[in-house]
């Protein structure tokens, strides 16, 4: 059998990441931020003279408290959002019980929007006609922006930014759990770091499929210059009360 020589140069097909890319925001912010946030928290500890063991008592209570705080901010976000798309929803069914009509004339509109037109249009239109709740679903789609199977879950988008928090403020606490030096943590803390910003910037650039270099170069200049300065605020501090 003879192969499409066309077909044999096609670039590989890349699958779509699937239902769960609605969460990709949660799982970027929740171990972005502990990585980050955590990492100025112990170098600012660090350069204001605090001894080893109070610096992981102060890392253990910030990784936990940011982990609480990520997850009840995150889960009241989510939860106000589809709060308030649902409202739009309920309002959109209304609509279409009792202003059809006008319903499917900004339905056509928006198929217009999208290059369907004439006799095409029509023939949708009046598929999706056949009753309220095909009609709802194709508003919800083309009016809002809202696919059933992409609505996020409060509970879900929480726990992942809670425990995606914790993960990445591992790197910072753990060291000071093994040292007896702040240095040397501090230094531990920083590789550590560094190696979960590159992971960080990789996967990011695996799911956005974007340069790699750029985005692990971002994610260290942000640690980076932020670690420095929270460092030397800490110096400057514990110069000011310590004289």
């Amino acid at each position: 059998m003879e192969i499409d020589q066309g077909y044999r140069q096609r670039p590989a097909f890349t699958e779509h990441l699937g239902k769960h890319r609605q969460y990709w925001r949660d799982i970027i912010l929740g171990v972005n931020d502990g990585l980050v946030s955590m990492f100025l928290l112990v170098a600012g500890v660090v350069g204001g003279g605090m001894a080893t063991r109070n610096i992981l008592l102060t890392g253990v209570a910030g990784a936990i408290a940011g982990a609480v705080s990520m997850a009840a901010g995150e889960y009241m976000a989510t939860k106000s959002q589809d709060e308030v798309f649902q409202g739009e929803i309920d309002l959109e069914r209304e609509h279409i019980r009792d202003h059809r009509e006008d319903e499917l004339h900004e339905m056509r509109d928006l198929l217009e929007g999208i290059g369907l037109n004439g006799d095409l249009r029509e023939e949708v239109v009046q598929h999706f006609n056949q009753d309220e709740e095909s009609i709802l679903r194709v508003m919800m789609a083309l009016e809002f922006g809202v696919i059933e199977e992409e609505r996020r879950s409060a509970y879900a988008a929480a726990g992942m930014s809670g425990g995606l928090f914790l993960l990445g403020a591992a790197p910072s606490v753990i060291p000071f759990a093994i040292v007896t030096t702040p240095g040397p943590g501090l230094l531990a803390a920083g590789i550590g770091s560094v190696i979960g910003l590159l992971i960080v910037g990789a996967i990011k650039t695996w799911a956005t499929r974007g340069k790699p270099f750029r985005a692990a170069v971002e994610n260290l200049l942000i640690a980076g210059a932020g670690g420095a300065l929270a460092y030397w605020v800490g110096v400057g501090f514990d110069k000011i009360v310590n004289g």
